[in-house]
């Protein structure tokens, strides 16, 4: 790896990150074992309820959520489950709850998933308990898969290189040993060959399947760069080939790839699911770690700060299924779904909308971001993504501290301090996004690209750096664009009445705040950008308490827009056509101001030009 992952005892988020997970701790995934039985009354802990991966779905994030914040209720409701996974751990290294289930016939992804989420655990926690128990559990599994008593099935057999994430680190604390060699190349060999199934990725189909699901192929971005060293293969990029063939059957304007469940096209109204949401995050994050090349920083950055908080409501207590970027109304979509693979209600926001999977895992994506926003490198620090953090290690035996103070992305003002006990040779990196322009460093033009600082004097460091980002109106798919600046893209918010509903399914209450809301429009929404040459006016006005607020956006954009006849999609009564059916103007122009995708829960993202009125 060229960077490696600091933990929570080295990283604190500040500014309008820290109000970011302030938020999502006094919200679901804050408060998910209080009130949702698949995680209160889990099997992992004893109870009746699932026993196979939504506990540790939901401890990904809320392990490194409590210990960023330092929440001693918190990290002690952690510490019950730990407690209680521990305790449940067979003498010969089993560790899931299976019941009845014969061990052979239940599907081992969560053998993957709660050894990768222990080492989280392991991580913020300092619990050396840990890396014994992973190693007693992944050497069982081992054993089954060598000696035929377990194959690779199912959830376990798609997401294979999820092990390697526990795996790797077994290999740097024990040493590498013979059977995780092994185990490596048998995982390979029974896994999912995702870059020949690639080959059918060019096109969709409203058929569900382990190769086309959308969370699979998320996970999966990241496959070689976790799984090549203990393969002891060269690392080739296959994932910038996936990501290509992704990006062009399947992309969206903001980094995100269409799939409600699986692989659905471009359409701006078929959905992507907001675990693909966070899996792909994850994915970006361990792409930069293992090869150091800024594409996937940029992209973790276009899914972190549009995809993420479009599909969660302003207070973090609900959540949709399925996003869509041109989303005129989310309500229970009666008869046929408009998605491929999805329900009526994967739209709507709520406590578990279609499926819980996203309910306990959506948690992942900022404290995961948090935690990736500054990297370990062999000579300092590297910069990921200057968004607010603070950072103290001790590099050659000298104590270092570096705080990013930044409003990132709403403003491109940033300050890089650095303080040093004595004299050092620390190295600090950071990056001039590719988008960026007139970029300044102590006040000096500088191109895009890496920037390498060292030997840092004993003391206080300030670097300012600073740069524009120029609103731009790119082509999408069709006739429909959508508008950009920088990291952020950019939509036609449209007025929103939540409609509650709250009720009782399947034992499970729905009760405010963590009941279901219908979106209903009460603005229009049926425009066009009116203009290929007009002027693009920025306001940056900075993050308030809620960083992604639907009522007072950090920045906008003032954009002459027209209304057109846009018509709805066929056989549907709330969901706006895929492309509008007449260009034309049917009223004059107007100054309307576009806010940043995630500020907009009803929005027109993929807009055509209008033509002029007759």
């Amino acid at each position: 790896m060229k960077y490696t992952f600091l933990t929570s005892n080295e990283i604190t988020p500040t500014g309008w990150v820290r109000r970011q997970l302030e938020l999502e701790a006094a919200g679901l995934c804050g408060n998910l074992d209080k009130v949702w039985p698949d995680v209160r009354d889990s099997a992992w802990i004893g109870g009746d309820r699932e026993g196979w991966e939504r506990v540790p779905y939901w401890l990904d994030g809320f392990v490194p959520l409590a210990y960023l914040l330092g929440d001693k209720d918190m990290i002690a409701r952690a510490g019950r489950y730990i407690e209680a996974i521990l305790a449940g751990q067979s003498d010969d290294g089993w560790i899931c709850p299976n019941g009845a289930v014969p061990r052979e016939k239940y599907d081992t992804w969560a053998i993957e998933l709660i050894s990768k989420v222990l080492f989280v655990y392991y991580d913020c926690s300092g619990d050396e308990r840990i890396p014994g128990a992973v190693y007693r559990a992944l050497k069982n599994w081992y054993e089954g898969l060598s000696n035929g008593t377990f194959r690779l099935f199912n959830w376990a057999k798609s997401r294979w290189f999820e092990t390697f994430v526990a795996l790797n680190r077994l290999a740097e604390i024990y040493g590498k040993e013979e059977w995780m060699t092994d185990m490596a190349r048998i995982l390979r060999e029974q896994g999912t060959n995702w870059l020949a199934e690639s080959d059918r990725w060019d096109t969709w189909y409203n058929n569900w399947t382990y190769e086309t699901h959308i969370v699979n192929i998320g996970m999966m971005m990241k496959a070689e760069a976790v799984s090549c060293g203990l393969l002891g293969e060269k690392y080739r990029d296959d994932a910038e080939k996936l990501y290509k063939t992704l990006t062009k059957y399947h992309g969206s304007p903001v980094g995100a790839f269409h799939g409600d469940e699986c692989l659905s096209g471009r359409s701006p109204i078929r959905g992507f699911e907001l675990c693909s949401v966070v899996e792909l995050m994850y994915s970006y994050e361990w792409l930069f770690a293992v090869t150091g090349d800024s594409k996937w920083a940029e992209r973790l950055e276009k899914v972190a700060f549009n995809a993420l908080p479009a599909t969660v409501s302003d207070d973090m207590w609900t959540h949709q299924y399925d996003q869509t970027t041109n989303q005129n109304a989310c309500r229970f979509q009666k008869g046929k779904p408009i998605f491929g693979t999805n329900g009526r209600e994967a739209q709507l926001f709520g406590l578990e909308p279609e499926y819980g999977c996203c309910t306990a895992n959506f948690g992942q994506g900022w404290p995961k971001l948090a935690l990736s926003s500054v990297m370990r490198s062999e000579r300092g620090l590297r910069v990921v993504t200057p968004i607010p953090t603070k950072v103290g290690i001790v590099h050659k035996g000298v104590p270092v501290s570096l705080e990013v103070l930044s409003d990132y992305p709403f403003k491109n003002e940033i300050s890089f301090i650095v303080e040093a006990e004595a004299d050092t040779d620390f190295e600090l990196e950071y990056n001039i996004p590719s988008f960026a322009k007139n970029a300044k460093v102590f006040g000096k033009n500088v191109p895009a690209g890496p920037v390498h600082i060292a030997e840092f004097r004993a003391g206080r460091t300030e670097i300012r750096v600073s740069f524009d980002t120029v609103p731009e109106i790119r082509r999408t798919t069709g006739n429909l664009y959508s508008l950009r600046c920088g990291s952020l893209v950019f939509a036609l918010p449209v007025k929103t009445r939540w409609e509650k509903t709250e009720y009782v399914r399947n034992r499970v209450e729905r009760k405010y705040p963590f009941c279901d809301y219908n979106l209903v429009p009460e603005s229009d929404w049926n425009y066009g950008f009116a203009g290929k040459e007009q002027k693009l006016e920025i306001e940056r006005k900075g993050s308030g308490a809620v960083p992604f607020s639907s009522t007072e956006a950090p920045v906008t954009i003032s954009v002459d827009a027209a209304k057109i006849d846009w018509g709805l999609e066929p056989g549907y009564k709330y969901v706006c056509a895929a492309h509008p059916r007449n260009l034309q103007r049917t009223d004059e122009a107007e100054k309307i101001a576009f806010v940043p995708y995630g500020c907009a829960k009803l929005r027109m993202t993929e807009l055509p030009f209008a033509s002029e009125k007759k």
